[in-house]
């Protein structure tokens, strides 16, 4: 049977996504900072795109509007453009008085010279105490290797034998290298577990063949399950006479080079301002750092005198001219997009806004969606990254969404509001004698709240609250 080639017609139903839709559905996870560094690659690589100075924003407010939108159409129509309706959809845009956003004062900045700071780190401190120490070559070369393989608390992350493969040393040079380095500011650095390094504390103040270097050394387990009887019984002493050395491992450091290594701050630039106005609370954009855009007049004049260019340069800026306009058509939508997110959440937590974290209501994606009429998926692209500053701190805007359970009363209650329940009674506990959490179950059935206990253990432990018998304390 021989093959034939056939045509045939087909009516199918597809979804296209344009690239005027790819690119808002690109805008709306941006945070600000994101947004604007993208908006200023493009001004970069767009000629058409402009970014208005503040200078010529303030003369565009005192000028009238000039027939942009009447000659862009006049040049469409000479040109022949299929997409001749851009001047009636974008005039505004068009127009060199458009002022997308209101301008922010620009502030004198703090010279660069006062912001600069240089810390020290854990394995510079280390290199340095390791050149007045160091004896020989040799000893200076395995103690670069310690320092090379310790975390950010100071732990040994490597054993004697994968250092002594690190270059030709002999377990034995290494390990006398470690012993010397072990010695070094702040004590207990080197150590290769906890274990080691509250041992090289305690012998560092002079606490050697005392109980507590056997709590350290063969009890340590014990103490940390505040097996604090048991743990007595062992060392043939009262619990009292324990008490002491307790306390003095308790206020030995676990993590010596932590303090050599702290995190830098991370600042974080909301997306939107919650402001009291009266007795309403409103949404206000920070757009404070966004480049203002418009079409540049320069360019705009190539079009309306396109048919003394070649072919090729009209087809160049048409193709910007319409990159340009559909950039600053999705800004605009994205940040009308926020806005309406930014409503809604306020209109669901006003308790919240006035009270705190008690009121905080349940919320879900569908809520806000079926609010603002607009699709689950939109919201949740808004909600990424963003940043809100309201009277009670500021928030990822992902934190007032949160599932709810039913109290006896009839109502929804966070589990936000439930955790914070929690840590509130367990704050307020007899430290000798803690609450379980079968307790803390009995406790919030009295408030309405009928929880599992296997519920109050998870909740907890997202608390990082340890368990009942290791936060008791014995006085």
């Amino acid at each position: 049977m021989a093959l034939q080639q056939r045509l045939h017609t087909k009516l199918v139903q597809k979804l296209i996504l344009t690239p005027s839709l790819q690119q808002a559905i690109k805008l709306l996870p941006m945070s600000t900072l994101e947004l604007a560094d993208m908006l200023n690659q493009e001004v970069v690589e767009n000629p058409l795109l402009e970014e208005v100075q503040s200078d010529d924003a303030q003369a565009a407010d005192g000028a009238a509007p000039d027939k942009t939108e009447g000659e862009a159409g006049a040049a469409t129509k000479v040109d022949g453009w299929d997409d001749g309706d851009y001047a009636y959809f974008f005039g505004d845009y068009l127009d060199e008085g458009y002022r997308p956003r209101a301008q922010q004062e620009v502030k004198e900045l703090p010279p660069i010279e006062n912001t600069l700071s240089t810390a020290s780190s854990l394995a510079d401190h280390l290199e340095w105490q390791l050149s007045l120490q160091a004896t020989d070559e040799s000893t200076r070369t395995i103690g670069e290797a310690i320092i090379g393989n310790l975390d950010d608390d100071g732990y040994l992350v490597a054993s004697v034998d994968e250092i002594a493969l690190m270059g030709n040393w002999s377990p034995d040079q290494v390990e006398a290298a470690l012993r010397l380095m072990q010695g070094f500011d702040p004590i207990g650095v080197a150590a290769r577990d906890l274990q080691e390094c509250l041992w090289l504390q305690l012998r560092h103040i002079g606490l050697e063949g005392t109980p507590a270097e056997r709590i350290v050394t063969e009890h340590l387990r014990m103490l940390q399950n505040h097996q604090i009887p048991e743990l007595a019984k062992k060392l043939g002493l009262s619990v009292d006479d324990l008490k002491p050395h307790i306390e003095t491992i308790r206020h030995l450091d676990p993590k010596p080079g932590s303090r050599f290594n702290r995190r830098e701050s991370q600042y974080v630039i909301p997306d939107v301002y919650v402001v009291k106005v009266d007795d309403q609370y409103v949404a206000a954009l920070n757009e404070d750092g966004l480049p203002q855009l418009r079409i540049s007049p320069v360019y705009r004049r190539l079009l309306e005198k396109s048919t003394e260019n070649p072919e090729e340069t009209r087809a160049y800026v048409k193709d910007k001219f319409r990159s340009a306009l559909w950039l600053i058509k999705s800004v605009e939508q994205r940040q009308r997009t926020i806005h309406k997110v930014a409503t809604s959440i306020i209109n669901f937590q006003r308790d919240f806004l006035d009270h705190g974290i008690e009121f905080l209501r349940p919320l879900v994606l569908r809520d806000v969606a079926n609010d603002i009429s607009m699709h689950e998926s939109t919201v949740s692209r808004v909600v990424t990254n963003k940043y809100m500053h309201t009277p009670q701190g500021v928030f990822e805007m992902k934190y007032f969404f949160h599932s709810g359970i039913s109290s006896s009363y009839g109502d929804h209650v966070s589990s936000v509001t439930i955790k914070q329940r929690i840590r509130k009674i367990i704050e307020g506990e007899d430290a000798r004698k803690p609450m379980s959490d079968s307790k803390i179950v009995s406790i919030l059935q009295k408030e309405g709240l009928v929880l599992a206990r296997r519920t109050i253990a998870k909740y907890r432990e997202e608390l990082k609250i340890p368990t009942s018998n290791q936060r008791k304390v014995f006085y």
